[in-house]
């Protein structure tokens, strides 16, 4: 039986990304076979569950779809991943068990979702040295005669502390919410702790195998996948058909999704992890394919670039996600698509991506970093041939070593089409940022423009007036800055926005020429400001580059460098 079993899943692997001439009823066939099928090992388990989500992704016709969804949603009661459960762990499966060392946020809101499944992992954890140290902390001093008195384990004295029924995981994690320190010294206070954290396996928890996005209409894959590599100009020209901001609530629903989507994945995403609900937005391209596009709380956000995270959506279901960046008219792109989605149309949706980065950001040109291209150790990158796969979609280094190589390997590529670049090749090719540009090449865009000196200025700037009294410095900064542009109070403005003019005016300060500026430009400014803590980041990218004499500013104090690097 287990033998049939796994000869119906190769073929129905095989046929998986196969549409159209009655396709859709053999696979239909297949599963319902399958749906009551014993397979014989774990690895085949985890092969089963990835066809499904990949066909509820993507599915032929409403009755193959009813039959995938409703052998997702009986996944984990199937008797084959119940023996074999032990050999999914980290699978994001439900029912099976997720371990991973998550940042403090991310650990926090697990604890909020899931209190009864969270737990430390004492095994992994060893010693739990800093931990120990800290105890004391996660006591009351009225506690502390038991505390210095008894030697018990650090596992006994959690367990101790704790209430009855509180996992010792979210014992810790809510006790460190408590401490008394601003957020980011309780990230660090927690990333120090080291804290190893098991998702204990159940029904109901994060997972892969439920994860869709409520109310999304589903798009029928009656044609063949889009497999094609696309004409980035061409695709470039053609807009999403809607951007739809959402309310808070669908907003938080949609943060929630994408946290899952890591957790499932033992990744971690500071933007979805701090994502904020008022700044969400669903990107449709048609075809079932849609981007929620997110934006991170205002106390999280950059000084300068823009940063979103963008869900990837087919019909609803995760399959990947973007980490991006925007300033100067130009994105810094870091693409990603889930495993059980690649080989289907990954160069199509990157296409529809930089879509809407243009649209969204206003952008001409496009960057991406090394580590997306297999460099900085990025293993996997190189062995997929990460490179190859943007230079054939016309992205292209400005460095003219590495266009020199580039140039040598199609050559070599060229007398001989089997020929493959060597790992060696690939690592100096990767070592380099590549552009895309739809205009005429710039240097004032990300990935080029050395932002970091603009901080070297502003740390000038402040070490020179105020040494160690950079708190009372900053305010005096806020009230100077008020007075150089013109702003009468700040009591109407948001929290937001408030933090934000707090962190900008010592380098309002710092711009070369600001005191000439024209009354509107400095009006302008303010808006610049008020809009990196307001609702929306991305607003502040549009007002930013919309103030030629900001920019020209800013890219003066970019490249004066004062580092006095060798």
């Amino acid at each position: 039986m287990s033998v049939a079993a796994k000869t119906l899943l190769t073929e129905l692997e095989s046929l998986k990304n196969s549409f159209g001439d009655g396709l859709g009823a053999q696979k239909y066939e297949i599963l319902c076979r399958l749906e009551t099928a014993s397979l014989p090992t774990a690895d085949a388990v985890l092969h089963l569950h990835e066809v499904l989500c990949f066909c509820r992704a993507h599915p032929d016709d409403a009755r193959l779809l009813r039959q995938v969804e409703g052998m997702l949603n009986g996944f984990h009661a199937r008797r084959d991943l119940q023996r074999k459960g032990a050999g999914l762990v980290d699978s994001g499966i439900e029912g099976t068990e997720i371990r991973y060392e998550f940042f403090m946020q991310m650990a926090q809101w697990l604890a909020t979702r899931w209190p009864d499944r969270l737990q430390i992992d004492w095994k992994e954890l060893g010693s739990g040295d800093n931990l120990d140290q800290i105890l004391h902390l996660l006591a009351l001093y009225t506690e502390t005669p038991g505390l210095d008195e008894f030697a018990f384990p650090l596992k006994d004295w959690i367990n101790r502390l704790k209430a009855p029924g509180e996992t010792d995981a979210t014992f810790v994690i809510n006790r460190i919410k408590d401490l008394e320190m601003d957020t980011p010294t309780r990230e660090l206070f927690y990333e120090r702790l080291g804290l190893p954290l098991v998702i204990i396996a159940g029904v109901g928890g994060p997972n892969r195998t439920c994860a869709k996005l409520s109310g999304a209409k589903v798009f029928y894959q009656t044609a063949p996948l889009q497999q094609k590599r696309p004409d980035l100009r061409a695709a470039l020209k053609i807009p999403p058909l809607a951007v739809r901001a959402v309310n808070k609530r669908k907003g938080q629903e949609i943060i929630d999704l994408a946290r899952e989507a890591m957790v499932t994945r033992s990744r971690d995403l500071d933007v979805f992890a701090y994502g904020d609900p008022r700044d969400v937005r669903l990107i449709d391209c048609g075809q079932g394919l849609q981007f929620a596009a997110i934006g991170a709380l205002p106390e999280r956000r950059l000084i300068f670039e823009a940063v979103y995270g963008f869900l990837i959506l087919k019909n609803g279901v995760p399959v990947g996600y973007v980490l991006n960046s925007a300033l100067f008219g130009s994105v810094e792109v870091a693409y990603n698509v889930f495993e059980t989605y690649r080989g289907g149309e990954a160069g199509f949706m990157y296409g529809r991506l930089l879509a809407a980065l243009k649209l969204v950001f206003q952008a001409d040109t496009f960057t991406i970093y090394p580590y997306q291209l297999g460099g900085d150790g990025n293993q996997e990158g190189l062995a997929s041939g990460a490179w190859w796969f943007y230079q054939k979609l016309g992205f292209r280094a400005r460095n003219e070593d590495v266009l020199k190589l580039m140039r040598s390997e199609l050559r070599r590529i060229r007398k001989n089409p089997r020929q493959r670049s060597s790992i060696s090749t690939l690592e100096k090719l990767a070592g380099e940022n590549v552009y895309f540009d739809l205009k005429k090449p710039r240097h004032d865009v990300i990935g080029m423009l050395p932002l970091a000196n603009v901080g070297l200025h502003v740390t000038a700037l402040l070490a020179d007036r105020f040494g160690a009294h950079r708190k009372q410095g900053q305010d005096l900064c806020a009230r100077e800055a008020m007075a150089l542009l013109g702003v009468r109070s700040r009591q109407s403005w948001s929290a937001g926005e408030q933090m934000a003019w707090r962190r900008w005016s010592p380098l309002v300060l710092a711009l070369p020429g600001v005191t000439k500026w024209t009354a509107t430009e400095k009006k302008n400014l303010v808006a610049v400001v008020r809009a990196k803590g307001g609702r929306r980041e991305s607003d502040f990218t549009r007002l930013f580059d919309g103030h030629r004499k900001l920019r020209s500013a800013i890219k003066r104090l970019a490249l004066k460098d004062i580092s006095g690097a060798q």
